[in-house]
């Protein structure tokens, strides 16, 4: 997918925190989203997160951190929650959002994660190849609508007998 004219996507640097905030600010209306980047910023390894940029202003942000499985899953590696996805108001239905899913999709493949779980809308992520989770026998551990909690395969993934939870980082709990 190619970038939406006159925007750039990029890795998050140090520097565009403050920029990254602003934008989540704007995008969401509370700030627990902002906090909840500040937070992983600080904490999360691996955290990959990239920035859509539009002159010297940002317009998009994703980020993907890991998580966890109960029971502990070993065949999958490394696995990463896409969350969360914000465009600036102003500049959304411009595939800015798309191309920044696409580009961190490519990141975290070339982190060598092997699943990506997101929490959102199903016809939106399905043009990514997201499925709902529960093909591959897996269960959010937040309430969740039915197929909002979607999975996409970035390697071979071994459904194993029974449900396994899927636990986000700490930092989300602020969303229970």
């Amino acid at each position: 997918m190619s970038e939406p004219a006159g925007v750039v996507v990029r890795a998050e640097t140090p520097e565009d925190a403050p920029a990254v905030r602003s934008l989540l600010l704007e995008a969401f209306p509370s700030s627990v989203e902002a906090d909840l980047v500040d937070a992983l910023r600080s904490s999360a390894r691996p955290y990959i997160a990239l920035v859509a940029a539009s002159g010297d202003r940002l317009v998009g942000h994703v980020a993907f951190t890991a998580v966890a499985f109960d029971p502990m899953r070993d065949v999958v590696g490394l696995a990463l929650a896409l969350a969360p996805l914000a465009v600036a108001p102003g500049q959304q239905s411009r595939g800015i959002g798309a191309t920044l899913v696409q580009a961190g999709l490519e990141a975290c493949r070339e982190a060598r994660a092997g699943l990506v779980v997101v929490l959102g809308d199903p016809s939106y992520y399905a043009r990514f190849g997201f499925a709902p989770a529960s093909r591959y026998g897996l269960r959010c551990a937040f309430d969740a609508p039915e197929g909002a909690f979607q999975a996409l395969e970035l390697r071979p993934f071994v459904r194993a007998a029974g449900t396994t939870t899927v636990l986000f980082r700490p930092e989300f709990d602020a969303f229970e």
